[in-house]
């Protein structure tokens, strides 16, 4: 790799389960103008105990109450204003969601997570001797930044970084294939991808591409205390420019491409790997 030079007490306000409407499913309100809908029990559960998320609503099938009730209770304790909690039959719940949505008997709306900035993630980092960021490039689809985010969070990863324009929204989505790391991991925007890399490598962050045409394996390279991986869409890779502005570039050993998803998985290990070596060996 090449070198830089370098709650209200008041008691919630329930509705009753209803028969669903003839006539089939109504159409659920744009997400934009009524906040965003988060369903299945691990997204759920997770923004009702993450204390930095506004929650308005939270439908449920008796049945998830029964099995939640005091995850539910202790999320919704304190909360102020309290959120409106309706008891619901799972179509009617179904209705509230776009179509095809797994929600388990559990939706929350909620208004979107305040916003983290490069600017407060470096500063995070220069409190951690040792610390990861990944950086995605154009990765657009939704369930795939979920999964890696799920990843991250699972390895102990600082903060996911993405470009504003080319990245999905927080949506029900990505919070369901997240499982509940939206709730953990800071997901932050960046406008130019450029300038994000480069104000992550003046707080310290080794920043390294990943990509199949590298010439040396990840595993081969000594990793610094600070990490920035950066990985591209599926099918694209990375842009020329987000390449050049890498301090070097890696690959892994694969007989084929990988989903972004996996990719980032794989690596997120082989940098903690390193890690705990070198904790080992003194």
């Amino acid at each position: 790799m090449a070198k830089r030079k370098w709650a209200n007490s008041a008691a919630p306000r329930r509705v009753s389960p209803r028969t669903p409407e003839a006539g089939g499913r109504r159409k659920a309100a744009p997400e934009s103008s009524r906040g965003v809908w988060l369903y299945g029990v691990h997204p759920g559960l997770a923004a009702l105990a993450n204390r930095r998320r506004r929650v308005r609503r939270v439908a449920l099938s008796a049945e998830l109450e029964r099995r939640h009730g005091q995850a539910i209770a202790a999320g919704l304790a304190g909360r102020d204003p309290r959120p409106e909690i309706e008891t619901r039959h799972r179509q009617e719940i179904s209705a509230l969601l776009p179509a095809g949505a797994v929600h388990q008997g559990l939706a929350v709306l909620v208004e979107p997570l305040p916003a983290v900035s490069l600017d407060q993630l470096c500063r995070r980092a220069g409190l951690r001797d040792r610390c990861t960021v990944v950086v995605l490039d154009q990765v657009s689809d939704p369930q795939n930044v979920g999964a890696v985010l799920r990843s991250a969070a699972a390895f102990g990863a600082l903060a996911l970084v993405v470009q504003d324009r080319h990245a999905p929204r927080e949506t029900g989505v990505l919070a369901k294939a997240a499982s509940g790391a939206l709730e953990r991991l800071p997901m932050v925007r960046a406008t130019n991808l450029a300038r994000a890399l480069k104000a992550l490598q003046a707080a310290g962050f080794w920043c390294v591409g990943l990509t199949r045409e590298a010439g040396s394996p990840l595993a081969e390279e000594a990793l610094p205390g600070r990490v920035a991986l950066v990985l591209g869409a599926e099918g694209k890779g990375l842009r020329r420019l987000t390449a050049e502005c890498c301090d070097g570039l890696a690959g892994l050993p694969t007989e084929a491409d990988l989903n972004v998803s996996n990719a980032a998985a794989i690596a997120l290990y082989e940098v903690e790997r390193q890690r705990r070596a070198a904790s080992a060996a003194g």
